[in-house]
């Protein structure tokens, strides 16, 4: 048997000649996109604090978190996580649990007290922040961070916006959204509490402030003539979801309809069997693969009895029944009328047909532009009058919590520079580290940590939360199933394969360098990079 070939030479015989002439191409190290950074649409660096968590350094994780987003308990539990959708790892297994380990990071700072102070001078400059869900948080929170002086307006009795009067309590119980709001506050954030703002020119001018942030959300429910009863119980799903979560919940009786096919109508159906409702029915003219509603959140109302009824419309509402139409798909794919009818028992009609943002306030702003309902903003978050910015459900994007921390991230930086009478910075952007670029096979197997769930009959009967977080142990485990896509993580592979003994080591977290008096250009280093960070070049003369 062949005795093994160590392809290393030792270095004394292998720095005795430079071999660098000999090159054609030279290998490079480099920094890719990672695809979950670049799916996150609050702009988090994921990688970067998923790098602490596997280390075990857990606050080091929370503040490089928290750098770009205040809410990640929050986040943790509401957004839909594109960035796992992005995750390369799901061509190994499964994709990296982050929104776990976001949400790990976020309840141990809680329970352990730590927080982020204001390091920046004071500006002297004062922000108007109108509205306190998603994006008006983080974009007061960067502010204060950034040294200005913040004021948050809200009409509502409490901060939070639709995290608080539209996601039930068993998707975001109410301790943690008040905390990661506290921890804000503690900023030095001003807050008004149940104050409307009718003009925000005036409110500005009055006010005396130097620029104006607007995030008053999408809190109008969308309406449709439907003929109904005058003793006909029906509610849109703001009111009734907003109610749910008070002292004084709404009354549902035994059978309920939910009209819609998103995830407002999801979290109502939900909301109804656990104030009492031993049927909820959820009725949608469309199938299930073009409801707009979160394919987890579909699942999670299958799970707890709700029923579907795909391929119908609300025709008309009776006392005590609603009246459905069945529909057929055209060969658009277009819900088309069939005339055929069916009568279904209902004590409570809840109408979740979408929301629209009130307006009202911004008529008399100069310059602001306006299509289908919603304020148009620029790449940087500005409107058309001068010093007045906009984010979150009233401009058009999707409408996520997460989406809409983004915006107020990057509105927040924008406002900064405006003030400051500077350009905003935008830090250059990378190529994607595709799968295509890893070298996957020095990876192992790892199955990803599953998250336990309440059971069934406890979800239906209270508004204790559905879905349990990840201990230490398992959140370690979690972090460490990543696999750095794009960017060296000192796995030595390159300085231990290299025949020519040309990487050099520059120590702890500053990486290496390639000494090209001797690296010959085999370009092995590349090819046995885990995840991507070292291309060859053509050599120049």
């Amino acid at each position: 048997m062949d005795k093994p070939f160590a392809v290393t030479l030792d270095v004394g015989s292998s720095l005795a000649n430079r071999t660098g002439s000999w090159r054609v191409e030279r290998p490079v190290y480099i920094d890719r996109m990672p695809p979950c950074n670049d799916a996150c649409p609050a702009g988090e660096n994921v990688q970067s604090w998923l790098y602490h968590a596997e280390e075990g350094a857990y606050e080091a994780a929370w503040r490089a978190l928290v750098a770009e987003n205040p809410l990640p308990a929050v986040c943790g539990r509401i957004c839909y996580h594109p960035c796992e959708t992005a995750c390369n790892r799901a061509h190994v297994d499964e994709a990296v649990g982050i929104h776990g380990v976001e949400r790990f990071l976020g309840d141990l700072a809680r329970s352990s007290g730590w927080s982020v102070e204001v390091e920046s001078p004071p500006s002297g400059k004062r922000v108007l922040v109108v509205g306190s869900g998603p994006s008006g948080l983080s974009a007061a929170y960067h502010l204060a961070l950034l040294g200005h002086s913040v004021t948050i307006v809200e009409a509502s009795p409490e901060l939070g916006g639709m995290m608080r009067y539209g996601i039930p309590k068993y998707r975001l119980p109410r301790d943690v959204l008040d905390a990661e709001i506290a921890a804000i506050r503690a900023l030095g954030v001003g807050v008004e509490t149940g104050r409307r703002i009718d003009d925000v020119a005036a409110a500005q001018r009055d006010g005396g402030y130097d620029a104006v942030f607007l995030a008053l959300g999408a809190q109008l429910a969308r309406r449709a003539y439907i003929p109904a009863a005058d003793s006909a119980h029906i509610l849109d799903a703001l009111s009734f979801l907003a109610s749910a979560g008070g002292a004084e919940p709404a009354r549902v009786g035994r059978r309920v309809i939910v009209y819609g096919g998103g995830d407002t109508a999801m979290d109502s159906a939900r909301t109804a069997r656990r104030l009492g409702a031993t049927e909820a029915v959820v009725v949608y003219r469309r199938t299930r693969d073009q409801m707009p509603a979160h394919a987890s959140e579909v699942e999670e109302a299958l799970a707890e009895g709700i029923q579907m009824t795909w391929l119908s419309t609300l025709a008309r509402v009776e006392d005590g029944a609603v009246v459905i139409e069945k529909m057929v798909l055209d060969e658009h794919g277009f819900p088309q009328p069939t005339g055929e009818y069916e009568t279904l028992g209902a004590d409570t009609v809840v109408l979740a047909l979408g929301q629209e943002a009130d307006l009202s306030a911004v008529e008399h702003l100069a310059g602001v532009a306006t299509r289908e309902g919603m304020l148009e903003v620029a790449p940087d978050m500005t409107t058309g009058s001068p010093g007045v910015f906009a984010g979150g459900d009233m401009v058009p994007a999707e409408r996520t919590a997460t989406v809409a921390i983004g915006h107020g991230k990057k509105a927040a930086r924008s406002i900064d520079a405006w003030l400051r009478g500077e350009e905003v910075v935008r830090p250059p952007r990378h190529e994607l580290a595709s799968f295509d670029k890893l070298n996957t096979w020095y990876y192992d197997d790892a199955p990803r940590t599953v998250q336990h769930e309440l059971e069934v009959v406890r979800r239906q009967t209270g508004f204790e939360e559905v879905v349990a977080g990840l201990d230490r142990e398992r959140a370690l485990f979690e972090a460490r199933r990543c696999l750095s896509c794009g960017n060296c993580f000192e796995c030595d592979n390159c300085f231990g394969v290299c025949p020519d003994n040309a990487v050099v080591k520059l120590g702890s977290g500053e990486r290496y360098a390639f000494d090209y008096d001797y690296c010959k250009g085999c370009g092995i280093c590349v090819s046995e990079c885990p995840c991507g960070a070292i291309v060859m070049v053509p050599e120049t003369i």
